[in-house]
């Protein structure tokens, strides 16, 4: 079955045929190295992490270009604001950066080239537009003539005409036309700059990345991603440059994630409600954060909430469990037992990677993929309660198979990465911490429920309960037995 993707440009699903056969050029914009990374940054990168991690199991060759923005308008602010160089402040917020990809498990992509790196392709780039009529010179600066170009705006839907200078474009009297965009900006005092045959200068934001992905991927691509925010003007911007100087298509398919909000409002520092990634990895393990991103279909919104994020792990949780539980047989002796598990979970287990493409060749969708793993674990966990001391061989070699399908397919996900009975065992130590009851204290209360309830003694039964509440835990009671919990603030 071929993957198809979501295409912003034609808005709608396409089968993903590459350029060369087996080998998948995927560009994305990075971060702007200013500030800490947000829970956005997190859901751009974690998305294309996945992207990445899929199409090389589907056997692709990938070759992955994630940029820096090391030198823009908010880097320079904040430099002077702080007191210290551009050069030091994007290199400081680079290095956190990587901090808080690493402790989320994201892989490092094939080349991650930095703005400053690359000003002569940048310059060069620009001359071709100045060339071929499509950019002008004008009082040190340089544009791009929009109405120079007649397909602009086909990336983001918007024509032209309709179009009017807004919040992010200046009304500058040295512009031909209201929307046309900076390639090259005059020096300003203060500022770092290049030398350029227009004057000393920096690079506008947009040039940056189409000299970047020319260099390292082509004139003509496979995939361009980003959040939503940047398909206008941004992307548009990028394309529109691009393929002024080639004559050429920039990019065949064009993957957009969805924005995130904090209790259905946009983040903002204005708001109060902005988290940056070491914010949430404080209180949650990074896999609950990838758990909770991939709940939702990457095309969607996003909405963070402390019970999004506990939901997520309660989930998280009960996959690891599963996993557990089986590791446990690795080394159990087998029997002459008769095979419990019927031919329709057999073949469920069985399919399962099948399945699983099924999902993820349907534009990534790892919301459902993610229902297939709990489809999975209710099988699995359905033949352990049934399983006696020594099952059978075939029993224990079809709960191995499920168990690995498990690993592997959630791994794409940057799942399960964990040894299983050390995560849940440091759960557990990290969920005792603060609660005035220790765990020999919450089981034997919980066994003395488990009787009172055998005795009919529901009175009983629900005061072990309450004691239990009042103490900050929670039982919930399954086919498996009775398992605990922090409450829930």
């Amino acid at each position: 079955m071929p993957i198809k993707t979501y295409n912003t440009q034609t808005r709608k699903k396409e089968v993903l045929d590459p350029l060369d056969t087996g080998h998948i050029r995927l560009y994305v914009c990075g971060i702007t190295s200013y500030d800490y990374c947000h829970i956005g940054h997190a859901r751009s990168a974690l998305a294309f992490d996945m992207i990445v991690r899929y199409l090389r199991y589907r056997g692709y060759q990938v070759t992955y270009i994630r940029n820096f923005t090391d030198i823009d308008d908010k880097i320079i602010k904040r430099a002077a604001e702080q007191n210290t160089s551009t050069e030091e402040l994007a290199q400081r917020f680079i290095d956190e950066f990587y901090v808080d990809m690493d402790h989320l498990g994201v892989d490092r992509p094939t080349l991650e080239p930095r703005a400053t790196e690359h000003i002569p392709e940048m310059i060069e780039l620009i001359d071709e537009l100045i060339h071929k009529g499509l950019a002008y010179p004008s009082e040190g600066d340089v544009y791009f003539a929009v109405d120079q170009f007649p397909e602009y705006g086909k990336l983001s839907g918007r024509k032209l005409e309709d179009m009017q200078a807004g919040a992010r474009i200046s009304i500058n009297e040295s512009k031909r036309h209201p929307m046309d965009f900076v390639l090259w900006k005059g020096s300003k005092p203060g500022e770092p700059t290049w030398e350029s045959p227009w004057g000393p200068g920096r690079p506008g934001w947009h040039i940056e990345c189409s000299a970047m992905s020319r260099k390292y991927l082509g004139t003509t691509f496979d995939i361009h991603g980003g959040g939503q925010d940047l398909i206008f003007p941004h992307h548009e911007n990028e394309l529109t440059q691009s393929e002024g100087a080639s004559g050429t298509t920039f990019v065949n398919t064009w993957i957009h994630h969805g924005f995130v909000t904090i209790r259905d409002e946009k983040m903002s520092k204005s708001l109060g409600n902005f988290l940056t990634i070491r914010d949430i990895l404080n209180h949650y393990h990074p896999e609950v954060l990838r758990f909770f991103i991939f709940s939702t279909h990457y095309r969607n919104p996003l909405d963070f909430s402390e019970i999004a994020m506990q939901d997520a792990m309660a989930g998280l949780d009960r996959l690891y469990q599963c996993v557990a539980a089986i590791d446990t047989l690795d080394h159990a002796e087998p029997g002459t037992t008769p095979v419990l598990a019927s031919a329709k979970d057999r073949k469920k287990i069985e399919t399962m990677e099948e399945r699983f493409c099924q999902a993820m060749d349907n534009d990534f969708n790892t919301a459902q993929a993610q229902g297939l793993f709990f489809d999975l674990i209710k099988i699995l966990n359905k033949i352990l309660n049934q399983l006696p001391a020594r099952p059978a061989p075939d029993d224990l070699a079809l709960v191995r198979q499920g168990r690995d399908h498990l690993k592997q397919l959630a791994g794409i996900m940057g799942l399960l990465q964990e040894d299983a009975a050390s995560y849940l065992a440091a759960k557990k130590e990290a969920m005792l911490e603060g609660l005035a009851i220790s765990e020999p204290e919450i089981n034997e209360m919980i066994e003395q429920r488990r009787l009172a309830r055998a005795a009919k003694d529901w009175a009983g039964s629900d005061a072990i309960r309450d004691r239990l509440l009042a103490a900050g835990v929670e039982l919930e009671d399954g086919p498996g037995g009775t398992e605990w919990r922090v409450k829930r603030s």
